[in-house]
C-alpha cells in the first residue's frame, strides 16, 4: 500500500512523496480507529447499556457495571489496529515495528482487563447461587487474576525487549526466593482457601468465633489474602486467610443446621436451705401435676426400702427420705421436657455440679428448638425467671454473696440492739 501511494504521489511531482505517503497512511489508520471508536462507544454500547438497565436479570447489568463491554470494545480496536498496521505499513521500518509492538501491548493489556471483568461478572452472578457459599470464589478468582497478570506482564516485557517469554521464565528461577517473599501472603492465602473449601471448614455467612483476633460474627467475605468478619457490634475484623489453617477457630454453622441451640447455665443453691421433706411439704408439692407421678413413685420406693430394712425412722440418720433439692431437680427436668420451646430430640438433663464457696450448682443442660439469637435469649430468660420464682415452693434459696448494703444493714441492726454503756 505504501509503494502504491508513493508511486501515485510521484506522478504529481510532489517532493518527499514517500514521507507524505507515510503520514497519509497514518492519517487513514487514525481516522478508521476514531470512527470505529465512536461507532462502538457512542453507537453500540449506549443502547446495550439502556437494555441492560431495563433487564430483570443480573448478568446484563453486571456486563455494564464491571466494564466488560467497554473493555471488549477497546480490545477489538487493538485487533483492528494490528490489521491496519499489517495492511498499510508493511515494510516501513522502524515505524512498522514500533506500532506493531504498541498494538500488541494494547491488545494484551485490554485482554487482561477483559478477563478481570469477566471474572468479576461471574463472581457477582454466582453470589446469588448456592455454590457461592460452598466455595471461596473471591479468593479463587483473585488467584486467577494474579496468575494472569504475571503471565501478561511477562509477555509484555518479552515483546518490548524482543525476547521469547521462555527466556524470562528461565531467568525467574534465580528470583524464586524473592518472589516467594514478595508473594508470601497470596500463596499462603491461596493454599488456605483451597483447604477451607476442600474440608468444608468455612463459608460466607458462617458464624465464626476467634477470640485471639477479636472476631465474633458473620463471615462476609473470603478473599485471597484476607477474611472479613462482621462482628455483632457491627465492626469489621480482618483476618489473614492462612491463620484459619494455622490457628483454631469455632464455626457455629453446625449449630444452626442442627435446629437446636444449647442452654448450659447453673443456679447456685444455698446449701443451708437443703433439707428432708416433711409430710406436709410432700402433700403440698403433690398439687403440682408434673410432680405427682414422681412423688408417688419415689414415696413408694422409699417406704419399701425402709420397711425391708426395718429402719428406725425416729432419727434422720436411718433409712431414706426425699429431699427438697432432689424433688426440685425432678420437677425441673419434667417441666423442661414439657416446655414448648425445648428440643425433644436432643440431650436434656438437670444435674448437680461440685459444691463450692458459692453453694451447690444445679446445672440445666438442654437445647431450644430454635437457633435464632433473639428467640433463644428470650426462651432462656423466661426459663430462669420461672425457676428463680418457684424455688421458695421447695424451701430452697439462691446463694448470693453479701453486698456492701447487706453489711451496712447488719451493722445498723447491731447498733440498734446494742446495750447502752451506762446501764
Amino acid at each position: 500500500m505504501h509503494d502504491y501511494l508513493t508511486h501515485w504521489l510521484s506522478a504529481f511531482d510532489l517532493p518527499y512523496a514517500s514521507f507524505i505517503a507515510v503520514f497519509a497512511l497514518l492519517g487513514i489508520i487514525l481516522l478508521i480507529s476514531l470512527l470505529v471508536h465512536g461507532l462502538l462507544h457512542k453507537g453500540v454500547i449506549p443502547p446495550l447499556r439502556r437494555l441492560a438497565e431495563k433487564s430483570s436479570r443480573q448478568w446484563p447489568r453486571s456486563f455494564i457495571d464491571k466494564k466488560l463491554l467497554s473493555r471488549s470494545a477497546l480490545l477489538l480496536q487493538g485487533i483492528l489496529l494490528q490489521l491496519q498496521i499489517a495492511l498499510f505499513l508493511q515494510g516501513i521500518e522502524p515505524l512498522h515495528t514500533v506500532l506493531v509492538v504498541f498494538s500488541q501491548v494494547w491488545t494484551m493489556t485490554f485482554s487482561l482487563l477483559m478477563f478481570f471483568s469477566l471474572l468479576d461478572v461471574l463472581l457477582e452472578v454466582t453470589q446469588q447461587q448456592a455454590i457461592a457459599s460452598q466455595l471461596p470464589l473471591r479468593g479463587i478468582f483473585q488467584s486467577l487474576k494474579l496468575v494472569a497478570a504475571l503471565l501478561v506482564v511477562l509477555m509484555i516485557i518479552s515483546v518490548l525487549i524482543g525476547k521469547s517469554p521462555l527466556v524470562l521464565l528461565t531467568g525467574l528461577g534465580a528470583m524464586t526466593a524473592v518472589l516467594m517473599l514478595v508473594f508470601k501472603d497470596p500463596i499462603l492465602g491461596l493454599v488456605a482457601g483451597i483447604q477451607l473449601s476442600a474440608n468444608d471448614m468455612l463459608k460466607i455467612g458462617d458464624w465464626l468465633e476467634m477470640p485471639k483476633y477479636g472476631a465474633d460474627g458473620d463471615v462476609v467475605d473470603i478473599g485471597l489474602t484476607t477474611v472479613k468478619v462482621r462482628n455483632w457490634d457491627k465492626t469489621i475484623t480482618t483476618l489473614p486467610t492462612y491463620v484459619l489453617i494455622s490457628d483454631s477457630f469455632k464455626n457455629w454453622r453446625p449449630m444452626s443446621e442442627s435446629g437446636g441451640r444449647r442452654i448450659k447455665r447453673s443456679i447456685n443453691i444455698d446449701t443451708t436451705s437443703i433439707h428432708f421433706l416433711s409430710e406436709d411439704e410432700v402433700a403440698s408439692l403433690k398439687r403440682a401435676q408434673l410432680l405427682t407421678p414422681y412423688l408417688e413413685g419415689k414415696g413408694e420406693e422409699v417406704e419399701n426400702y425402709n420397711a425391708r430394712l426395718d429402719c428406725d425412722l425416729s432419727t434422720p440418720l436411718n433409712g431414706r427420705r426425699m429431699t427438697n433439692i432432689g424433688t426440685f431437680r425432678a420437677w425441673l427436668e419434667a417441666w423442661l421436657r414439657a416446655h414448648p420451646r425445648s428440643h425433644k430430640e436432643m440431650t436434656l438433663m438437670v444435674r448437680q455440679l461440685a459444691p463450692g464457696s458459692s453453694g451447690l450448682p444445679v446445672e440445666i443442660y438442654m437445647f431450644t428448638n430454635t437457633t435464632a439469637w433473639l428467640e433463644y435469649e428470650s426462651i432462656q430468660a423466661d426459663i430462669f425467671d420461672h425457676i428463680f420464682a418457684v424455688l421458695p415452693e421447695f424451701g430452697l434459696r439462691v446463694h448470693q454473696t453479701p453486698t456492701g448494703n447487706d453489711l451496712r444493714q447488719l451493722r445498723l441492726t447491731g447498733q440498734d440492739h446494742a446495750i447502752p454503756a451506762n446501764r
